[in-house]
Parts: structure tokens; C-alpha cells; sequence
């Protein structure tokens, strides 16, 4: 199936999911897993402290039961509203896995290469790397505020934003979906920037 089969498809599931037909959320799901699945792994990539305990297929299977719940609850007009909820799930699965990793009494703070000896004798004691678990704490609250910042994007913002920072889309592909010059999509994008930059002081996460 091509894109545009894809886009026609998943368009007549959202109309069918309007109409009150909640089995179409399984097809939608059924649908996009491709590209949820790559969206899933991009994004993975920017959380080392959970790439490092979970792999795209964990992340992306939890997101999908994140999505299909959301689909019983919000309504979605069209499959580039459907993906921005999407990248929200994915997004949101990811920072609730940071802090669970992070916790202090989970199996990823407390595994063996997380600590270091305080010394070369045998059988001295062992510390935690605090510094380390403090780091992850860091990195989960800067990419939080990052998506509070870009989740009170209008929504003509937060449009582009999910088309070029979660999808990957180049400014040709963006102006074509959104019926547009590519100068008014680099004045957007551009605004965009502005806009989060602001909201987080100028501090992004890495």
C-alpha cells in the first residue's frame, strides 16, 4: 500500500470512527503500525537511559495501547491529526519510562553497572553513581517541560512542529500537505523555535 492508499485508508477508518464504529480504532492501529513503529524507534533514540533497557518493539507496543485509548476519547479529523497523536503517545510513553528507570529502587538504578568500587582491594564496598542518576533526573524534567512547551503550541504551530520534528518531513513535503509556500513553512518552523525556545528559557534537552 502507497502512501496516498495509506492516507485514503486511514481517512475512511477516522470517518468511521466518528460515525460511533470503535472497532476502527483496531484497524487504524493495524494501519499505521509501520509507521508507529519508526516514529517509535526515531524517538527512541533521544532517550539513551531507556534505549538502554527497552527496544523500539517494547515502546511502540506500549504507545499503541496509549493511542487506541485515545482514539475512544478525542476526536480526529485527519490521518496528520491522527499522527501527531500518535508522536504525543510515543513521546509520553517515553518520559513515563525515564522515570520509572530512574526511580531509585528500580531493576535500572540498582544493576551492577551502575555502581563502581571505591577502591582496587577485593571485597571492598561498592557506592551508587549518584551523579548519574541525578543526570537522568535532568534529562526527564527538560524533556518534559519540553513537550508541556509544545503541547500549548496553537495548533497551526504544533501542526508543523509534529511534521518536522517527529516525522522528519522536509519543507517541499510540508508545504504540499498543508496547501503552502515553503517560505511560509520556514516562517512557521521558524516561529516554532522562537516559541519553545522561550517557554524553556532557552534551555532544550539534548
Amino acid at each position: 500500500m502507497d502512501g496516498d492508499q495509506l492516507t485514503s485508508a486511514i481517512a475512511a477508518c477516522l470517518a468511521r470512527l466518528a460515525a460511533g464504529d470503535l472497532g476502527a480504532r483496531d484497524e487504524i492501529i493495524s494501519l499505521c503500525g509501520d509507521r508507529l513503529r519508526t516514529l517509535a524507534h526515531r524517538m527512541l533514540a533521544r532517550f539513551p537511559n531507556v534505549r538502554r533497557w527497552d527496544d523500539t518493539d517494547d515502546v511502540f507496543q506500549n504507545a499503541a495501547m496509549r493511542l487506541h485509548r485515545a482514539l475512544a476519547q478525542l476526536p480526529i479529523e485527519s490521518p496528520r491529526e491522527l499522527m501527531a497523536l500518535a508522536a504525543t503517545q510515543i513521546h509520553r510513553e517515553l518520559l513515563d519510562l525515564a522515570r520509572h528507570h530512574a526511580g531509585p529502587s528500580s531493576y535500572a538504578a540498582n544493576h551492577g553497572t551502575n555502581i563502581a568500587p571505591r577502591g582496587s582491594a577485593p571485597g571492598q564496598s561498592r557506592v551508587h553513581h549518584v551523579d548519574r542518576i541525578a543526570s537522568a533526573e535532568d534529562h526527564i524534567e527538560r524533556w518534559s517541560a519540553f513537550h508541556e512547551a509544545v503541547s500549548r503550541l496553537p495548533a497551526e504551530q504544533r501542526e508543523i512542529f509534529h511534521l518536522v520534528w517527529h516525522l522528519g518531513a522536509d519543507q517541499q513535503t510540508i508545504a504540499r500537505l498543508l496547501d503552502c509556500s515553503e517560505r511560509t513553512v520556514k516562517s512557521r518552523w521558524r516561529e516554532v523555535r522562537e516559541a519553545v525556545k522561550a517557554a524553556l528559557d532557552g534551555q532544550a534537552p539534548e
